[in-house]
């Protein structure tokens, strides 16, 4: 038999039992739809990852008050970060370009009869820039206006709808923060949650307002700072542990009262928790790929044992073993492609559903399809060989005989 007239048989044999083939086909289906939709979901989760980096800045570090230790014992009074800190830092460090004080507190605002509690910043003019921010509404306080102790105020993305208003409507109106007006003049672009967190939920003030007007303290929260060259950010950070150490008066061999956090370590963190959910995810999917293939071996099995005569009258007629052997590894093989194609259009109808209706973050790799087509051919063949095997092995008197 001719190459092309083994592969007609096997697909006259396929189209003969149509609904026994859609039902060996449907784990199949199955298998590469979870597939792809569990890469697509983790994959889309990574992006947002390496996105989320990007938005704080990979080249960013902040420093956050510590722990008190005396003698190796953790004391409860933490120790503060000042402006002093902030000076010094600005002052005598290399490699760093920009360094931002940040005065924060969650405190009420109110606006007419609304009334909301949210996390109130006092900053410098240049904390946009190097928090990766854009203005999509008016502008950002100068430093003449922040010397000045001026009443101004750039909302968070999500401020103006936690107020129900239009974000460029509220350039020029008045909110009140404990009970002081301040002016709008910009708003910032949106960043998205980050872990705990959420900086599109804050108002950003001047630093000498917050530390005059509203919260009466030099007292810092945390100390941006932005690194001059990604590559030197090790010795970026052993020169500010320098500077803070000398301003502390921290003693050789005693340990550091503040810490130093890299925002890319923090989200790399998550990357890797996200990837090993992805593997995870996609682990237990391509099982339902491994079940589909037991199914079509069984079909196949069962399909073996009903065209036994017909096996047998084709040995008769000079069908070699590579005949029956290739004909019915040619059907198991389109059986487990055909079941992958219908299972990459699911999978990737499944991604983009998940995608508008439940707002996750997905992301189709081209890879992960060609490996769900792969991997579906090679349980085809994987699963196809046995029963394959054994109806090319059929003795063929005996399946001549066989009722």
């Amino acid at each position: 038999m001719l190459i092309g007239e083994i592969i007609q048989v096997a697909l006259q044999a396929i189209r003969a039992n149509k609904l026994r083939s859609f039902l060996t086909m449907l784990g199949i289906i199955i298998g590469v739809g979870a597939v792809i939709t569990m890469v697509a979901l983790g994959t889309g989760a990574q992006k947002s990852v390496q996105e989320r980096i990007q938005a704080l800045g990979p080249d960013l570090l902040t420093l956050y008050p510590g722990q008190n230790f005396r003698g190796g014992i953790a004391f409860d009074m933490r120790v503060s970060l000042t402006m002093d800190d902030y000076r010094a830092l600005a002052a005598g460090v290399r490699h760093v370009s920009d360094v931002v004080p940040e005065l924060t507190r969650n405190l009420q605002v109110k606006r007419g009869s609304q009334n909301i509690n949210v996390s109130v910043t006092g900053t410098t003019p240049n904390y946009v820039t190097v928090r990766n921010y854009t203005l999509t509404a008016g502008r950002m306080f100068t430093t003449g206006e922040d010397e000045a102790r001026r009443r101004y105020a750039v909302l968070g993305s999500a401020i103006p709808e936690m107020f129900n208003a239009n974000p460029a409507a509220m350039i020029g109106q008045e909110i009140q923060i404990r009970g002081i007006p301040f002016e709008i003049i910009g708003v910032l672009s949106e960043k998205g949650a980050q872990g705990f967190q959420n900086p599109d939920e804050q108002i950003v003030i001047p630093l000498q307002t917050a530390r005059y007007r509203i919260l009466g303290t030099d007292r810092l929260r945390s100390i941006t700072v932005k690194v001059a060259d990604v590559t030197q950010t090790n010795l970026a950070m052993l020169e500010i542990e320098r500077v803070l150490r000398r301003e502390h008066k921290i003693r050789p061999g005693m340990d550091n009262d503040f810490q130093i956090r890299r925002q890319a370590d923090i989200l790399a963190t998550f990357e890797q928790t996200t990837e090993t959910f992805t593997f995870l995810l996609a682990g237990i999917a391509a099982v339902s790929l491994i079940v589909g293939g037991i199914g079509i071996m069984n079909i196949m099995l069962v399909s073996v044992t009903e065209r036994t005569r017909e096996i047998g009258v084709r040995k008769a007629l000079g069908a070699t073993h590579f005949n029956i052997l290739f004909q019915f590894l040619i059907e198991a093989l389109v059986l487990c492609l055909v079941g992958g194609l219908l299972g990459v259009i699911f999978g990737s109808l499944g991604a983009i559903l998940l995608s508008k209706l439940a707002h996750w973050n997905t992301s189709i790799s081209p890879f992960s399809i060609g490996l769900a087509f792969v991997f579906s051919a090679a349980v085809g063949l994987f699963f196809g060989i046995w029963p394959a095997r054994r109806a090319a092995s059929l003795d063929p008197i005996v399946a001549l005989r066989y009722e």
